[in-house]
Protein backbone atom coordinates (compact mmCIF):
# COMPACT_ATOMS: atom_id res chain seq x y z
CA UNK A 1 0.00 0.00 0.00
CA UNK A 2 2.79 2.33 0.91
CA UNK A 3 5.86 3.58 -0.42
CA UNK A 4 7.21 4.91 2.76
CA UNK A 5 10.23 3.00 4.97
CA UNK A 6 8.75 0.82 7.51
CA UNK A 7 11.76 -0.10 8.65
CA UNK A 8 12.77 4.03 9.37
CA UNK A 9 13.57 4.93 12.65
CA UNK A 10 10.95 5.88 14.93
CA UNK A 11 10.93 9.51 15.73
CA UNK A 12 8.61 11.96 17.60
CA UNK A 13 5.20 13.03 16.63
CA UNK A 14 4.85 16.47 14.78
CA UNK A 15 2.62 17.49 16.91
CA UNK A 16 1.95 16.83 20.91
CA UNK A 17 -0.57 14.45 21.15
CA UNK A 18 -1.17 13.06 24.79
CA UNK A 19 -3.17 9.87 24.16
CA UNK A 20 -1.23 8.81 21.38
CA UNK A 21 2.36 9.64 23.42
CA UNK A 22 0.81 7.71 26.66
CA UNK A 23 0.52 4.83 23.87
CA UNK A 24 3.84 4.62 23.13
CA UNK A 25 2.74 5.23 19.19
CA UNK A 26 5.86 5.82 16.86
CA UNK A 27 5.59 8.24 14.11
CA UNK A 28 7.38 6.64 10.87
CA UNK A 29 6.99 9.67 8.70
CA UNK A 30 4.60 11.32 6.37
CA UNK A 31 4.24 12.79 2.88
CA UNK A 32 2.35 12.78 -0.43
CA UNK A 33 -0.53 11.75 1.05
CA UNK A 34 0.94 8.73 2.78
CA UNK A 35 1.39 8.14 6.42
CA UNK A 36 3.03 5.37 8.61
CA UNK A 37 2.87 4.78 12.40
CA UNK A 38 3.66 1.94 14.47
CA UNK A 39 3.49 0.42 18.11
CA UNK A 40 5.85 -2.07 19.94
CA UNK A 41 2.98 -3.99 22.02
CA UNK A 42 2.78 -4.42 25.68
CA UNK A 43 0.84 -5.87 28.28
CA UNK A 44 -1.51 -2.55 28.94
CA UNK A 45 -2.49 -2.73 24.66
CA UNK A 46 -4.29 -6.58 25.19
CA UNK A 47 -7.62 -7.33 25.72
CA UNK A 48 -9.12 -9.94 28.12
CA UNK A 49 -7.64 -12.78 25.53
CA UNK A 50 -4.31 -11.55 25.23
CA UNK A 51 -4.58 -10.33 22.37
CA UNK A 52 -4.26 -6.58 20.86
CA UNK A 53 -7.16 -4.83 21.82
CA UNK A 54 -9.55 -3.55 19.08
CA UNK A 55 -9.47 0.04 19.95
CA UNK A 56 -5.90 0.12 19.71
CA UNK A 57 -6.37 -1.19 15.74
CA UNK A 58 -8.51 1.54 15.04
CA UNK A 59 -6.72 4.53 17.28
CA UNK A 60 -3.88 3.23 14.79
CA UNK A 61 -5.90 3.31 12.01
CA UNK A 62 -7.73 6.66 12.79
CA UNK A 63 -4.47 8.03 13.30
CA UNK A 64 -2.46 7.43 10.38
CA UNK A 65 -5.12 8.15 7.71
CA UNK A 66 -5.69 11.59 8.96
CA UNK A 67 -1.87 11.97 8.76
CA UNK A 68 -2.08 10.91 5.80
CA UNK A 69 -4.47 13.29 4.31
CA UNK A 70 -3.27 16.31 6.38
CA UNK A 71 0.06 15.71 4.46
CA UNK A 72 -1.34 17.01 1.50
CA UNK A 73 -2.16 20.36 2.95
CA UNK A 74 0.87 22.38 4.77
CA UNK A 75 -1.78 24.82 6.52
CA UNK A 76 -4.27 22.32 8.18
CA UNK A 77 -3.29 22.63 11.50
CA UNK A 78 -5.61 18.89 12.69
CA UNK A 79 -8.11 17.31 11.38
CA UNK A 80 -11.04 15.35 12.61
CA UNK A 81 -12.75 12.13 12.12
CA UNK A 82 -16.31 12.26 10.72
CA UNK A 83 -16.87 8.79 9.63
CA UNK A 84 -14.78 5.37 10.03
CA UNK A 85 -15.14 2.38 9.28
CA UNK A 86 -12.75 -1.12 9.75
CA UNK A 87 -12.56 -4.37 8.90
CA UNK A 88 -10.75 -6.63 11.50
CA UNK A 89 -9.30 -10.01 9.75
CA UNK A 90 -6.95 -11.36 12.24
CA UNK A 91 -5.60 -10.59 15.82
CA UNK A 92 -3.13 -7.61 15.93
CA UNK A 93 -0.59 -9.65 18.17
CA UNK A 94 0.88 -10.14 21.74
CA UNK A 95 2.88 -8.20 23.81
CA UNK A 96 6.54 -7.75 21.87
CA UNK A 97 5.18 -7.93 18.47
CA UNK A 98 5.51 -4.57 16.51
CA UNK A 99 2.53 -3.89 14.36
CA UNK A 100 2.83 -1.05 11.59
CA UNK A 101 -0.21 1.15 10.11
CA UNK A 102 -0.01 2.55 6.68
CA UNK A 103 -2.47 5.06 5.34
CA UNK A 104 -3.10 6.50 2.20
CA UNK A 105 -5.36 9.71 0.78
CA UNK A 106 -7.47 8.38 -1.93
CA UNK A 107 -9.21 11.92 -2.42
CA UNK A 108 -9.28 15.44 -1.09
CA UNK A 109 -11.10 18.64 -1.52
CA UNK A 110 -10.55 21.70 0.10
CA UNK A 111 -11.68 20.66 3.35
CA UNK A 112 -12.32 16.77 3.28
CA UNK A 113 -10.55 13.88 2.43
CA UNK A 114 -11.04 10.00 2.01
CA UNK A 115 -8.41 8.08 3.47
CA UNK A 116 -7.82 4.36 3.80
CA UNK A 117 -5.81 2.43 5.79
CA UNK A 118 -3.87 -1.13 6.58
CA UNK A 119 -2.28 -2.57 9.68
CA UNK A 120 0.23 -4.95 9.43
CA UNK A 121 1.48 -7.42 11.76
CA UNK A 122 4.82 -8.99 9.73
CA UNK A 123 3.33 -10.18 6.57
CA UNK A 124 -0.08 -10.21 8.32
CA UNK A 125 -2.84 -7.88 7.24
CA UNK A 126 -4.38 -7.41 10.81
CA UNK A 127 -6.88 -4.73 9.76
CA UNK A 128 -8.17 -2.50 7.02
CA UNK A 129 -10.56 0.60 7.07
CA UNK A 130 -11.46 3.84 5.32
CA UNK A 131 -12.60 6.97 6.79
CA UNK A 132 -13.34 10.42 6.13
CA UNK A 133 -11.69 13.50 7.49
CA UNK A 134 -12.24 17.16 8.06
CA UNK A 135 -9.30 19.33 8.07
CA UNK A 136 -9.01 22.77 10.34
CA UNK A 137 -7.11 25.41 9.55
CA UNK A 138 -6.92 26.76 13.78
CA UNK A 139 -6.53 24.43 16.86
CA UNK A 140 -9.23 25.78 18.83
CA UNK A 141 -12.01 23.23 18.91
CA UNK A 142 -11.87 22.54 21.69
CA UNK A 143 -12.82 26.07 22.93
CA UNK A 144 -15.71 26.20 21.06
CA UNK A 145 -17.01 23.05 22.57
CA UNK A 146 -20.80 24.20 24.64
CA UNK A 147 -20.85 22.76 28.47
CA UNK A 148 -24.31 24.21 28.53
Amino acid sequence: MSRLNTEAKPRPFPAEIPFLNDMGVEFLGMGNGEAQVALELQERHMNSWQVTHGGVVMTLLDVVMSMAGRSLDPNARGGVTVEMKTSFFQPGGKPGTRIIAKGIATHRSTSICFCEGELWNGDNLVAKASGTFKYLKRLDVAGKISHE
